[in-house]
């Protein structure tokens, strides 16, 4: 039916239609943003409760000029599922009308460089109230960081500048590579999926709510912000991408790795050395 037979039916202009559906469609971005917020934190905390984390990411919020508190968050959490359950129902819940892809890494063996990215946010500290946002991806086999990009906001546009650089580093030699990622939307959103699709790529993703499916990315950001420095607080958003780029560069050149034998990542990737193969089992949590 046309726009103008829908107004006709509920009595209402085109201007209120359209009104409405940009409306619609802000709250779903915004929606988005909160999920992704929360996931973040509960990756770390797997078990913190709504109230704490509302205390944690209002000041995300506010940057993102979102309007909610602390009992619409938790409306929100308990809608998605992100509520604490004090016993395991074995219920798994996805978020509603958004994509889902099937975790293609269980039973994996990755025995060479761009068979598997891992994907992955975190926030960075800006002055007192201000957040960037690292979006980066990991070659799995080698270790090594290929893409990543640091923004200002969660936008998935951000994401694809950091995939479309590691679909650069690799030559474009992508096709059949598996993109892991959490249930972030940015993962999920039309114009990141159509970048991996265009290069024949396949996506996958670890369940909702299992902190342990995407071990191997969250390990790298805590050597980022652990080994690195990268959890300080910077005065600038200039001095926070600095800080990255030389934290990236020294984690891919310099570090080793006790499960690359003692090899960097930058040395797996090139081939001058050679790297254990990698089985991915039901269950991620060693992380690598």
């Amino acid at each position: 039916m046309s726009i103008f037979g829908i107004c006709k039916i509920y009595g209402i202009s085109r201007q209120s239609y359209y009104k409405f559906k940009k409306q619609e469609a802000r709250d779903e971005r915004e929606r988005g943003k909160i999920i992704t917020m929360i996931q973040m934190i509960r990756k770390r905390h797997l078990r913190m409760g709504i109230k704490k984390i509302y205390y944690k990411i209002k000041d995300m919020i506010k940057q993102e000029r979102i309007k909610i508190g602390r009992d619409k968050l938790y409306k929100l959490a308990k809608e998605e599922g992100y509520l604490v359950k004090r016993k395991r129902s074995g219920i798994k819940t996805t978020r509603r009308g958004m994509r889902k892809f099937d975790n293609l890494l269980k039973g994996e063996v990755i025995e060479r460089i761009n068979q598997v990215w891992v994907s992955d946010i975190t926030y960075i500290r800006v002055g007192i109230r201000n957040f960037g946002y690292l979006f980066l991806l990991m070659d799995l086999y080698s270790r090594k960081i290929v893409g990543f990009k640091f923004g200002k906001s969660l936008e998935a546009r951000w994401g694809v500048v950091a995939l479309e650089q590691a679909i650069r580093e690799a030559d474009g030699n992508v096709e059949g590579l598996i993109h892991h990622s959490d249930h972030g939307i940015q993962y999920i959103s039309r114009e990141y999926t159509e970048v991996i699709e265009r290069n024949g790529m396949l996506s996958s993703m670890g369940e909702v709510g299992n902190a342990y499916d995407n071990a191997y990315a969250e390990r790298v950001i805590g050597i980022l912000k652990n080994e690195y420095g990268l959890c300080d607080t910077f005065i600038s958003y200039e001095d926070a991408e600095k800080a990255i780029r030389e934290a990236i560069i020294l984690y891919n050149m310099e570090r080793p790795h006790l499960s690359l034998n003692y090899a960097t990542p930058n040395e797996v990737y090139e081939n001058i050395k050679i790297a254990p193969l990698v089985e991915i089992k039901n269950d991620l949590s060693k992380g690598g």
